[in-house]
């Protein structure tokens, strides 16, 4: 038995083995790890092309609804996708994922540029604002889409909510006037 102590101390056959076994569970939670923040990563992208994609729409047209009820209604159908027969999805978002803002830059003509601004999600107060007599009005509309991601693993440092998720937004704008 005690000739058998040097030539085990010798053998390294098992040494792979147990190097793989220490470093596999950090390999797995980082492979874990990209997975997971690829998928939130895809979300944030499907509500930025969602966003800019009912911009895109309300450019071409609002057809028969308002503005404000054809960029919702384009913004969920570019995120969640469409059925087969052509109708919207109806999740992972709803109509109340997303905000409309209208605003009105007034920008003095003066040597100091003094712009004020005013904001308003609702379309028939925002019609009834205007500028000052001798400013420079400018006009935009704002869709902002937000949505949760909730992670495989929650980590708690990484700047998570309460909830144990991610909130995701994005937004898309032009100016109309």
């Amino acid at each position: 038995m005690i000739r058998l102590l040097p030539s085990l101390r010798a053998n390294d056959r098992g040494a792979a083995v147990i190097e793989l076994a220490l470093i596999a569970p950090v390999f797995a939670l980082m492979v874990v790890g990209i997975v997971d923040m690829s998928n939130a990563y895809s979300r944030k992208l499907a509500l930025e092309q969602g966003a800019q994609r009912a911009i895109e729409r309300i450019m071409q047209s609002t057809a028969n609804d308002t503005v404000e009820g054809t960029l919702t209604t384009e913004a969920v159908c570019q995120v969640n996708g469409t059925n087969p027969d052509g109708t919207c999805k109806t999740s992972p978002i709803t109509a109340a994922n997303v905000t409309v803002t209208f605003r009105l830059d007034c920008k003095a003509n003066n040597s100091a540029g003094t712009i004020t601004t005013q904001t308003s999600t609702d379309p028939v107060a925002f019609d009834d604002l205007f500028c000052n007599v001798g400013e420079t009005e400018s006009r935009y509309i704002q869709v902002r889409v937000t949505d949760k991601y909730t992670p495989m693993f929650s980590i708690h440092f990484l700047g998570l909510d309460a909830d144990g998720t991610y909130h995701l937004s994005a937004t898309a704008g032009m100016r109309t006037q």
